[in-house]
């Protein structure tokens, strides 16, 4: 079959469109605000992103292709049931509707966190039943799915939505399942071949690749890898690290040392993944844009007293290590890989569309 082509909104550092690269679709134009992201993407996937604000783009410019793919920033729901074309937030979702009737693709696939699904308008309907509708009305015949990235290979329990349209009367079924709980894979077995930080950020493998995560993530280097910088930690914070046990929180840090957020969160409860340390036989929690932080998820290493580095974040999210990030500030590292949809997801979604076309 001739390679589909794809167009690609919100692009960001390209995780999305990786999978679908990794699967042999042809990418032909993508688009993300950010220009850090757009410099790793054009050094990873292709020439093929423009730089800009999807509002300010003229649309016509937008080449023709069988699939759209991208998920919207969450905050620019929350008037899609006004469907104001005034208000810049609701703009970036209209935008993606404007890309659909104007490319008209075969499939589109819509990615985004799970409030999605419990969102609601001003005037009280549900966003997602105003997404549906507009959806329809474009002729899609549309399906809903929350996925777990860890039934698919990757080292992390990150749960999406994802909405996939079809123009045919078919409905799309969900990607089949490569791994359930009992084989999910484990942080130990993501991120043990890889030697400890370094001054300079480049790492080596220091074992043969054990299983087929770490032979994915491998494939093509030549035994060393980039980004492996120990991020900064806070006298306090490293203190509080050396207490915290694998699979562990805030409620293993002693209350002598603990701060007054601390003691609040024992008091109150609930946020198990704050202060957390990965657990060697479990796959990651959620990694987000701050996983240089201590107080803001499950981002110390299992085994180094240390918080993870980037390189390691990046297997986290099944980028392999020939995969490089180009930023112009710290934050922006970190922005790329916590907002990035996991390839190893994107390409079992890839490789499935596939059947619907």
């Amino acid at each position: 079959m001739k390679k589909p082509k794809v167009v690609s909104l919100f692009s960001g550092c390209g995780g999305l469109d990786l999978g679908f690269k990794q699967s042999g679709y042809d990418i032909i134009w993508a688009n993300d605000i950010l220009k850090d992201a757009c410099e790793t993407y054009r050094f990873n996937i292709g020439d093929h992103i423009f730089c800009e604000d999807i509002i300010k783009i003229d649309k016509s410019v937008i080449p023709k292709a069988d699939i759209v793919i991208g998920g919207p920033p969450c905050q620019s729901f929350s008037l899609v049931g006004k469907r104001n074309p005034e208000d810049d937030r609701s703009n970036l979702v209209w935008s993606y509707l404007e890309v659909l009737q104007r490319v008209k693709p075969k499939v589109f696939i819509l990615e985004n966190v799970t409030g999605l699904l419990s969102a609601k308008n001003p005037d009280g309907s549900k966003v997602l039943d105003n997404l549906v509708e507009a959806f329809n009305e474009l002729g899609y015949t549309t399906s809903i799915f929350k996925l777990n990235a860890a039934d698919f290979g990757v080292p992390q329990r990150r749960v999406r939505v994802f909405i996939v349209g079809n123009k045919k009367k078919t409905k799309i079924s969900e990607p089949i399942k490569s791994h359930s709980e009992k084989s999910w894979v484990s942080a130990f077995e993501a991120l043990s071949d890889l030697s400890d930080t370094t001054e300079n950020g480049i790492g080596k493998y220091i074992k043969k690749p054990k299983g087929k995560f770490q032979e994915l993530m491998r494939k093509g280097q030549n035994g060393k890898f980039d980004l492996h910088f120990t991020p900064y930690a806070s006298k306090k914070d490293q203190e509080l690290i050396n207490h915290i046990p694998p699979g562990g929180n805030y409620m293993d840090v002693p209350d002598e040392i603990s701060t007054k957020r601390i003691l609040n969160f024992k008091k109150t409860g609930g946020r198990t993944t704050t202060y957390g340390r990965l657990s060697k036989d479990n796959p990651s929690y959620t990694l987000n844009t701050h996983f240089n932080r201590l107080n803001v998820g499950c981002n110390i290493h299992y085994e180094k007293e240390r918080l993870i580095s980037l390189r390691e974040g990046l297997r986290i999210q099944s980028f392999p290590d020939s995969f490089e990030v180009l930023s112009s500030n710290k934050r922006n590292f970190y922005v790329q890989i916590g907002n990035a949809v996991p390839p190893s997801l994107a390409k079992a979604w890839a490789d499935h569309i596939w059947n619907f076309l």
